[in-house]
């Protein structure tokens, strides 16, 4: 009965949120395109010297728009990562009028995936209003959206991957992920491979038909017990949902000979000769997946890896729109994720998963868990963090 209500209670949140995913996952195809092989001048800096482009705040700004139509602008609680200072500046007017541009062309085609769009195009001010209305703290009361437009902005740039993360948080837990993977390759191999790179570059500067085969949004309900992927609307097909879409579980591999483990590819803030040492003391035999993005949690829920483990170094804070749909998705995959002191994480407290022990790991089984887990409280004292 339960498990009845909860699928009826968020219907209407989950069918929206996958068809916006999708649609962010179409703006930033195009976007990277066009960055690649045209206008490398849509990306600025941030006061912390990260990147941000016009996918950022497009995709921001397409969805919140989206979400306030559907569920009411005066009831929807947003919470994202980007603002719409750097957009304001004098010296940002080209960009401001190229991410206008982009969230137009956008909501035009949204009733090709099931959505309205507006009457007519949003001129500025609106665009800057839809971007600066995910103003939301989050915490444990009430429903909101969690939304990270580029999850991995850097591997975006760079032609590699990233996502497009959309969750939503009811009374401090999540109840629905949506993970929008758009380069997410055909095979895993390629995930981690130099080539990756160039394959991808090479589809963006020269389209053919099969340009966008690749790609999937994964997506899951809390307590359902089950994920889903399915793959991009590509060319001119109509967005047909659920259709095609297929249940995703976790790999069976729980002997750490045999395991793959994930990591971030910046150093900046994930300590990688800890998590190789991590790596070496429980039996972990091959090379780190290292992978932008939550695309790593897609790869667990899809069975292409084993073990993700982040240790941020020492000043760190991790922001709740960096982890909550892909945890959720892994867990109702048959994953299991914690910190690294083996609790579950947090998403009540705010913008920030606050009270995190030392890190995070995520496995696909338990008994892979709870050997990193040994291995972290046997090696922590003995670390830099």
């Amino acid at each position: 009965m339960y498990m009845m209500e909860e699928e009826v209670k968020y219907s209407k949140e989950l069918d929206v949120a996958v068809r916006a995913v999708h649609m962010a996952c179409y703006l930033c195809q195009r976007v990277q395109k066009g960055l690649i092989t045209t206008s490398p001048d849509q990306v600025k800096s941030k006061d912390d010297d990260s990147p941000v482009t016009v996918a950022d705040w497009s995709v921001q700004a397409t969805v919140s728009w989206i979400l306030s139509e559907c569920f009411g602008s005066q009831r929807v609680s947003i919470v994202a990562e980007e603002d719409v200072q750097t957009l304001s500046k004098a010296d940002s007017a080209g960009l401001l009028e190229m991410v206008i541009t982009t969230v137009n062309e956008c909501l035009a085609i949204a009733p090709k995936f099931g959505l309205k769009s507006p009457d007519e195009a949003l001129g500025a001010s609106q665009v800057l209003e839809a971007i600066s209305r995910c103003n939301s703290n989050g915490g444990p009361v009430g429903r909101h959206w969690v939304l990270d437009p580029v999850d991995g902005t850097l591997g975006f740039v760079r032609g590699n991957q990233y996502a497009v993360a959309l969750a939503l948080i009811d009374c401090g837990q999540v109840v629905i992920g949506v993970l929008g993977c758009p380069n997410y390759p055909m095979k895993k191999e390629w995930l981690n491979n130099h080539e990756q790179h160039e394959r991808i570059v090479s589809k963006l500067s020269s389209p053919g038909p099969d340009l966008w085969e690749e790609g999937c949004v994964i997506y899951t309900r809390r307590g359902s017990g089950e994920a889903w992927v399915q793959p991009l609307v590509h060319g001119d097909k109509k967005f047909e949902w659920p259709n095609f879409a297929k249940k995703v579980q976790v790999s069976p591999i729980d002997d750490p000979a045999l395991a793959t483990f994930c990591e971030p590819v910046e150093k900046a803030n994930s300590d990688h000769s800890f998590t190789a040492g991590l790596a070496h003391s429980v039996g972990l035999r091959k090379q780190p997946l290292r992978v932008y993005s939550m695309v790593k949690y897609a790869a667990i829920a899809q069975g292409d890896a084993e073990i993700f483990m982040k240790f941020a170094k020492a000043g760190y804070k991790e922001k709740i729109w960096d982890h909550a749909a892909g945890v959720l998705i892994v867990q109702e995959a048959g994953g299991v994720v914690t910190d690294a002191g083996g609790r579950s994480l947090d998403f009540s407290r705010g913008i920030y998963l606050e009270g995190l022990d030392r890190g995070i790991v995520t496995c696909s089984g338990i008994n892979l868990h709870e050997k990193i887990i040994g291995a972290v409280y046997a090696s922590w004292d003995s670390s830099n963090l």
